[in-house]
């Protein structure tokens, strides 16, 4: 680099740090202020977000000719984006619901000033292949229905004229694009949000796999110091090659700067793409510590024009620095502790609507997670939108995301391709969040054989290579141990249900021991457990129902849940366990419980509105709030005599009366859990409960009715 230009570019990085620490966005072009997309962008003439949610035209089927710019789509539904059109026949059984082509056409202005800059259509989520037009020109089609996408669109678009968006999206089975199946409806639609990113010619590449083009990696951590490594892909989209400095400049969680690195201009071929490499050491650098303390960094990558000095393009990213291992015999370590995981899955449909639910729906959805004392969270069965990565970075969360491999594959290259595109997409558009931990290579497998088995390789081998600071993980559901399935991933996940599809609840600690005593190296987690449950059918749950009945006891789910527990907290080689499901969710072919198309395993009701018995359980097991619980408060119409009130609570010591009569020293055979045995009288019985923390009482009341 020229003297000239190393001062200049010196004075530049001095000013911008400046700057950031002063927080004045609108100073300079290298200043990040927050974006409605939910990212962090440059002031000044550096990338833009235009959002184009609102004012589309919907029409369910194919129109011929409704792809062209003139068709006249006035008779059509006119929606706004997230959308899905089987978001009700997708939750009410029947296995019937619809799946086939939806076209969506928009019109969209082009400023004059957006000439000669870049523009990439973004779509977060269309499910399953989508296929674009603008003004009548194919400008490119994705196959797979949960990751990012892109596509350039600047030759398509007229600047200063208006212009005509037409998509169209199918959620047909695909037999080369994945999942081929699953215990889930596949909605269809553009269920995420649509916009255009406009850049400089000069720009941080948007086309890799819709990644951020800026990845980070932490070489090195100590409580002294991090180093961390800054790929920047950077694309000349002009026609001479242009000479660029590209700077990586570290901010703390205040938005003050802490470190910065440069190095020699590279050029950039016209029409090309240039990977540069800057590396950054971090003084004493902060760790981001789970739920406890999960302190982000912000990450940014300037592209600068050596020639004229001008800052073309700016792209930040979350940037957390810690540490994981996995133990075989003491399972996960953050930071050098062991650390647990009181995982979840979770499905992100909602009632009527679908996969097309909001930021603040995912929001609550985390609020739940916390009030239950969630620190893990495995995206089952598939890449979940930006808003549930970046909720997981901020609140401390360590995530399990998987491609949609559910079941079944069809041999061939074609899916083989799919779904090593699906992974890539995957870990490319996610490979900063420090939340994740695991890459998911798959689900439930129904068939162990060689074409699965080196699919699964080759998957594993993907992981590898695109990440490996990372772990492959894998959720295995076969009934034996001894097959290829479960050997592939780094990580071992299994999905068991005893006492629910099969066995006893007490079959699932031998089953686990004998998994660590087999293969005494493999780190050993649980991916999958649970029992359906409805708040509106009760029992005494003593007795295991029929999985595929309608009869679904909210009161056995708790005992399993309870049982399931007893085994998980005295196996401390288990690197993480979560329960399935944390929602109610749509599984139309299902005809079972009190709701067909319904899958009730979670600990929360379809519409977020109640939370079941087995929510209190985790959060009396799982955290430390104050709270007393009793459980089947919903069973107000009883029998009378003997039966026993059971209570879930975090405070050491609970009372119980009954008609204001108390029910004496509780029984506590396991932590959280207190039980009374009582006589519930024919008419009206008030239980009252009361528990009492730093001078505080905590009390529930509840009355039933016994005849």
């Amino acid at each position: 680099m020229p003297n000239r230009l190393r001062l200049h570019g010196a004075l530049v990085m001095a000013t911008c740090l400046v700057l950031l620490a002063a927080g004045l966005a609108a100073a300079a072009p290298s200043v990040l202020r927050a974006s409605e997309a939910g990212v962090w962008l440059a002031a000044g003439p550096t990338r833009k977000w235009v959002g184009l949610d609102d004012g589309w035209r919907f029409h369910y089927g194919d129109v011929p000719g409704a792809t062209g710019p003139e068709f006249d789509d006035s008779t059509w539904a006119t929606v706004n984006v997230p959308h899905t059109w089987n978001g009700q026949d997708g939750q009410d059984g029947g296995n019937n619901y619809t799946r086939g082509a939806g076209v969506y056409r928009r019109h969209y202005a082009v400023p004059p000033g957006q000439a000669g800059r870049r523009q990439y259509l973004q779509f977060d989520g269309a499910s399953l292949v989508t296929e674009v037009w603008i003004n009548g020109t194919h400008v490119g089609r994705h196959e797979g229905g949960f990751a990012r996408f892109r596509f350039d669109v600047t030759d398509a678009l007229k600047p200063g004229a208006d212009n005509v968006i037409a998509v169209r999206v199918d959620n047909s089975k695909n037999i080369d694009v994945a999942p081929l199946s699953g215990d889930f409806t596949v909605f269809g639609g553009l269920y995420r949000g649509v916009g255009l990113w406009v850049t400089d010619p000069l720009a941080i590449d948007p086309l890799d796999h819709a990644g951020p083009g800026v990845y980070l990696r932490t070489r090195s951590l100590t409580d002294a110091s991090a180093t961390v490594e800054v790929t920047t892909l950077v694309r000349n989209n002009g026609a001479t090659p242009r000479k660029v400095a590209v700077r990586a400049l570290i901010a703390d969680a205040a938005g003050a700067p802490v470190a910065a690195a440069t190095g020699d201009d590279v050029t950039v071929a016209a029409g090309g793409q240039a990977r540069v490499v800057r590396s950054v050491e971090v003084p004493k650098p902060h760790r981001w510590n789970g739920k406890a303390d999960p302190y982000l960094y912000k990450a940014s990558a300037e592209v600068i024009d050596a020639a004229s000095g001008r800052v073309t393009d700016v792209v930040t990213e979350p940037l957390g620095f810690r540490t994981v291992a996995l133990d075989p015999a003491n399972g996960l370590i953050l930071n050098d502790k062991r650390h647990p995981l009181h995982g979840v899955n979770r499905h992100q449909d909602r009632p009527d609507k679908g996969w097309a639910v909001t930021a603040a729906e995912e929001t609550t959805d985390f609020d739940l997670m916390d009030e239950m004392g969630v620190n893990a969270l495995r995206t089952a069965h598939y890449q979940q939108s930006q808003t549930v990565y970046d909720l997981s970075d901020k609140r401390g969360y360590l995530v399990w995301t998987e491609i949609p491999l559910v079941d079944y594959i069809t041999l061939g290259d074609a899916f083989a391709a799919n779904v090593e595109q699906q992974i890539r997409e995957m870990i490319r558009q996610n490979y900063n969040h420090p939340s994740v931990v695991f890459w998911g290579i798959g689900n439930e497998q129904q068939v162990d054989d060689g074409p699965v088995n080196a699919l699964m390789d080759r998957l594993n081998t993907i992981v590898a290579e695109e990440d490996p600071t990372r772990w492959s993980a894998y959720a295995h559901a076969q009934v034996h141990i001894n097959g290829g399935l479960d050997k592939h991933a780094a990580a071992a996940g299994y999905n068991r249900y005893y006492g629910w599809y099969y066995g006893s609840c007490e079959q699932l600690g031998p089953f686990l021991d004998n998994v660590r005593t087999t293969y005494p190296n493999r780190p050993v987690g649980l991916s999958e457990y649970g029992a359906g449950a409805s708040v509106s059918q009760h029992d005494t749950g003593a007795v295991a129902p029929t999985a595929g009945g309608q009869w679904h006891p909210e009161e056995y789910q708790s005992s399993f849940h309870e049982r399931y527990w007893t085994q998980i907290s005295a196996r401390p080689y288990l690197w993480g366990t979560f329960v399935w499901n944390m929602f109610d969710f749509a599984a139309d072919m299902r005809a079972e419980g009190d709701s067909p198309g319904r899958n009730d395993k979670g600990l929360v009701t379809y519409d977020r509105k109640i939370r079941k018995d087995a929510f209190y359980f985790y959060k009396a097991v799982w955290t430390d709030t104050p709270f007393v619980h009793i459980t089947s408060s919903r069973w107000t119409d009883r029998p009378a005599g003997r039966t026993t009130v059971k209570v879930y609570s975090t405070l050491p010591d609970v009372s119980l009366t009954i008609n204001g009569v108390s029910a004496g020293q509780a029984t506590t055979v396991n932590p959280g859990v207190f039980t009374w045995p009582v006589t519930l009288v024919a008419g009206e019985n008030k239980v009252e409960v009361t528990g009492t923390r730093g001078g505080k009482n905590y009390t529930e009341t509840v009355s039933w009715d016994a005849t």
